[in-house]
């Protein structure tokens, strides 16, 4: 085997090694995509739940102790969707790019 036999051997490697790499980067990728799309009704519902006067009366009978001690009141911290949508706003932003 020559030199240059022993490049092209070596270059087709590390391109087989790439075109591995970038397969499976894009099926991780268009699986989340699909995730991505899916939870869009669920971002929005969010959206439009933070702050109106739903969301600002389920908080005041949380404070006033009116709901069940072992319910999850994540929407009702007023960073948790908060911080979400922040998140959702950059990652679009991103995804823009």
């Amino acid at each position: 085997m020559n030199q240059d036999n022993k490049q092209q051997i070596a270059r087709i490697r590390r391109m087989e090694r790439n075109l591995n790499t970038a397969a499976a980067a894009v099926k991780r990728l268009t699986a989340a995509l699909d995730k991505w799309e899916a939870v869009q009704n669920a971002i929005a519902a969010l959206d439009e739940y933070y702050g109106s006067d739903l969301w600002r009366q389920d908080f005041a009978d949380d404070e006033a102790g009116r709901l069940p001690a072992d319910l999850k009141r994540g929407v009702l911290s007023e960073d948790g969707i908060w911080n979400l949508l922040s998140d959702v706003r950059s990652l679009n932003d991103r995804l823009k790019k």
